[in-house]
């Protein structure tokens, strides 16, 4: 992995719109919506590409602490990223006093074949917990579903800096953005060749693999990601010109 400077700027949320209706996060990356009621079930502990575009979650550092969120919370994606504080509360299985803060890595589906049996159909709020944190929030895994309360907090203890996995082709600028502190969710991304100069904006495709939509075979690449709280880092040169589909590069910056 290469690690290149960064710089870091607030930046007027105006500048990086989105139609994302996530909770707020604060531009110091505390959490800023407060308590809200949902229910959590499990789901078995697998580390394959889910619906935020993740390729390994253990190896891309995530490790257990996941959860998937219904269609509600999901937001179409760009709620990929982000983390939350659950407690178990309303049932006699919780634990007392526990807690896990997970990292959003995947969506739970809706069926709408089945509107009064799937927690994950909107409007409804859930989590579907790796087993493990599930696990740590109750007693008697028999009963399957829990009650609780959960808050958007901060991304706090990753390990580096955010990381950047080149897809697509070397034709077409195409990255897998993870590992960000703070928000943790990306809200905007602009990619700059050392040919070019000058800054693109790049699309969001699914998840958190973002789109140049340019051709950049043989540049070195600068990106510029912004965050759900207003934050952004402008990770000079962190690709070198000799970048392959398929390498991961990391800066030398967090939120």
């Amino acid at each position: 992995m290469s690690i290149a400077a960064a710089t870091v700027a607030l930046l007027p949320l105006l500048l990086f719109a989105s139609t994302s209706p996530t909770p707020a996060i604060t531009a110091s990356g505390g959490g800023g919506g407060g308590w809200d009621n949902a229910h959590a079930t499990f789901y078995g502990d697998k580390g394959g590409e889910g619906a935020c575009g993740y390729d390994d979650v253990f190896k891309q550092g995530y490790g257990f602490e996941t959860t998937a969120l219904s269609v509600a919370l999901f937001a179409g994606g760009w709620s990929c990223g982000g983390c939350y504080e659950i407690h178990c509360k309303g049932s006699t299985a919780c634990r007392r006093g526990a807690t896990v803060t997970v990292t959003a890595t995947n969506l739970c589906p809706a069926n709408y074949s089945k509107p009064y049996e799937n927690w994950c159909n909107p409007p409804l709020k859930h989590f579907d917990l790796s087993k493990r944190m599930f696990l740590n929030l109750i007693t008697d895994y028999r009963v399957g579903i829990i009650p609780v309360t959960f808050r958007r907090v901060a991304c706090a203890g990753k390990s580096g800096g955010v990381r950047f996995e080149m897809k697509g082709n070397q034709w077409w600028v195409t990255v897998l953005v993870f590992n960000v502190g703070g928000a943790g969710d990306v809200r905007a991304m602009a990619v700059r060749g050392s040919r070019d100069g000058r800054w693109l904006d790049m699309s969001r495709n699914w998840g958190m693999i973002w789109n140049g939509d340019v051709r950049m075979e043989g540049q070195g690449l600068s990106f510029r990601v912004a965050t759900g709280d207003g934050r952004a880092i402008v990770f000079d040169g962190v690709v070198p010109p000799t970048w392959m589909v398929g390498q991961t590069f990391q800066g030398n910056r967090q939120f």
